[in-house]
């Protein structure tokens, strides 16, 4: 019998604009590669906190520059962040972080580096910082719906036994959830190469199958605008060829698995975009494993389900990242990084629905608390995703 999910709920975090987060982070954010440093030296002076650096952010323009920023304000404002501090190398790029998150109504604070230096830059970060740990320290779980968890999905390192184990897995929850409105996405817009009318077929009307064709499309445009011929060792990559796809077609057959057999696809974001309402959606997306998790936390999404088959190691700074894996091999030798193990589909030993319940009771114990393999070993993946080269 399926897990009766009517009135399940989880302890989380209520927010100030009403969402729920599954973590209580204090961020460090720098708003450029410049103020790595700083922010750095004040997530070591502060305990409790932690610092997101990255390599970008100095002579962005035009749609990058409009991501870049969409990216970090939405990580900033992700539930599972309760306070922030914006570091950033000039005041006025610093404050645009600083509004974007401070609409959420969440603390956050700014500080810029230039006519400051990072001396006194890092110690009035710190004090800033060491009050919010303090304060978020108080901050208490609560009882809430299932609807209020909003939860992401991509495949990573796949293989045979990820189509035919791990991802229908996802799909089986992914059902399950759906029923009882809960927020879901799914992207990696590559990867659905060759399977793309079947997503298209899932929209849930013309307006929506327009917006995903539409997205799709500007992939492929990409790719013939830089006049690639093939996508060899990208797409499928030396492990999915390793694993037993030999094409994109069945990678993305395995993909696709994902959404399940009940869900249809009710919104199209761009990167980084919040959804406005429950359902499934889908956000055109690289199908690099760090990229697409960190796109998924700047959309406010606050658990992330990884099937892999060959095996990987992501986490996110911000966002739990379950793993479950259904290649025995692979459980076995990686299983310091697996959350659950699904292998028993191949063996005959585990019904596709048992599998989807024991995701959804990891999920759970993951939201009131139960850290991840990833968050255990301290995998903190953050890339921001280009769209094209710097001025």
């Amino acid at each position: 019998m399926a897990m009766d999910l009517t009135n399940a709920t989880f302890n989380g975090f209520r927010r100030e604009n009403g969402r729920v987060g599954v973590r209580n982070h204090v961020i460090i954010l720098p708003v450029d590669d410049l103020s790595n440093a700083a922010s750095e030296a004040v997530a070591n002076n502060i305990k409790g906190s932690m610092a997101i650096p990255h390599p970008y952010g100095r002579l962005q323009f035009g749609a990058d520059l409009d991501l870049h920023f969409r990216t970090l304000i939405g990580t900033g404002a992700n539930p599972n962040v309760a306070a922030v501090v914006v570091i950033g190398i000039e005041d006025g790029w610093t404050k645009r972080v600083v509004d974007g998150i401070a609409s959420t109504g969440k603390p956050v604070t700014g500080f810029g580096i230039e006519q400051h230096g990072d001396h006194e830059t890092i110690k009035r970060a710190s004090q800033t910082a060491r009050e919010y740990v303090q304060w978020a320290s108080e901050l208490q779980r609560e009882d809430v719906p299932l609807q209020d968890l909003w939860v992401s999905t991509k495949c990573g390192e796949s293989d045979t036994t990820s189509g035919c184990g791990a991802n229908p897995t996802v799909g089986n929850a992914f059902d399950k959830l759906y029923k009882h409105k809960t927020t879901l996405l799914f992207g990696e817009t590559s990867e659905i190469t060759g399977g793309e009318l079947l997503v298209a077929e899932r929209c849930r009307n013309e307006q929506v199958r327009e917006r995903f064709l539409a997205m799709f499309n500007r992939y492929q445009e990409m790719i013939d605008r830089y006049k690639t011929d093939d996508l060899s060792e990208s797409q499928p990559t030396k492990g999915n060829i390793a694993g037993g796809l030999t094409t994109i077609e069945e990678k993305a057959l395995g993909n696709i698995q994902k959404i399940g057999r009940e869900c249809l696809v009710d919104g199209v974001l761009d990167k980084a975009e919040a959804p406005q309402h429950p359902g499934l959606w889908f956000m055109d997306s690289s199908s690099a494993a760090a990229e697409m998790v960190t796109l998924c936390a700047a959309a406010g999404y606050v658990l992330h389900f990884f099937p892999t088959g060959q095996g990987n190691i992501i986490g996110n700074p911000i966002v739990p990242v379950i793993k479950l894996c259904a290649n025995p091999r692979t459980v076995r030798t990686m299983s310091e990084h697996m959350d659950l193990d699904v292998s028993g589909l191949l063996r005959r030993e585990m019904t596709p629905d048992e599998a989807g319940d024991a995701l959804l009771d990891m999920m759970v114990r993951t939201a009131n608390g139960r850290l991840t393999a990833a968050e255990a070993l301290g995998h903190r993946e953050f890339v921001l995703t280009r769209l094209y080269e710097s001025a």
